[in-house]
């Protein structure tokens, strides 16, 4: 077994340097292909949900944001939100401070409807 091992590089070498260089660059094409499955695209669209979750904030839904404070939304403005945390209590945010929408204004009105 040990013998096999010293001997396949020059067993390599023997049958020329071209077919190295193919082997190498499918490796290669290989590796970019795995990354690009499992760490750019899921990336990219974690991106998307994103943005697409905070072009969407209403007045009214309900948010966590990076900090951990949850609150209703009172009011959206292009680049701010501001957050009622408490009866008297309004903070403002930069939307990108905002990491999870918790529950959408027309889902908690159905929802109301049909406890009724």
């Amino acid at each position: 077994m040990t013998n096999f091992l010293f001997t396949l590089p020059m067993l390599q070498l023997a049958s020329g340097g071209s077919n190295q260089m193919v082997t190498m660059i499918v490796t290669f094409g290989l590796i970019i292909v795995i990354f690009y499955f499992l760490i750019i695209r899921p990336q990219r669209k974690k991106q998307k949900d994103t943005q697409s979750m905070l072009s969407t904030l209403r007045k009214g839904d309900k948010i966590a944001t990076a900090g951990g404070i949850r609150g209703v939304v009172t009011a959206v403005k292009e680049n701010t939100v501001t957050v009622k945390v408490d009866d008297n209590t309004k903070i403002e945010f930069n939307k990108s401070a905002v990491s999870s929408v918790l529950e959408r204004k027309e889902s908690r009105e159905s929802a109301e409807e049909t406890q009724e």
